[in-house]
């Protein structure tokens, strides 16, 4: 199955948008849309990062560490930094990482 990363990116997108309108001006806002809010932005960052892993999952063994290499190359992350992320740990999280 592949993923929707422009369905992914845009429910994200919206989260951070939706906590902007909150900053400009709270008063247009429940106390409850509030708290909803920040939930929404853990949720559609946690589920990129969930993809993510999911997507480097498939790839072969050889191309993973190809891509570890480059992530790392191209920093501000290190080596094990991205290995940590995509391969060591669990592989679905609740909280974001990045």
């Amino acid at each position: 199955m592949a993923t929707d990363w422009n369905a992914l990116t845009a429910e994200e997108d919206r989260a951070y948008f939706m906590a902007e309108l909150v900053e400009i001006s709270p008063q247009s806002f429940t106390l409850e849309e509030k708290q909803r809010i920040p939930r929404n932005m853990i949720e559609a960052s946690a589920a990129i990062e969930n993809a993510m892993r999911d997507d480097f999952a498939r790839l072969d063994e050889v191309t993973q560490t190809r891509l570890i290499d480059t992530l790392a190359e191209a920093g501000p992350r290190d080596r094990g930094w991205w290995y940590r992320m995509l391969v060591a740990g669990p592989r679905r999280r609740e909280g974001i990482t990045i």
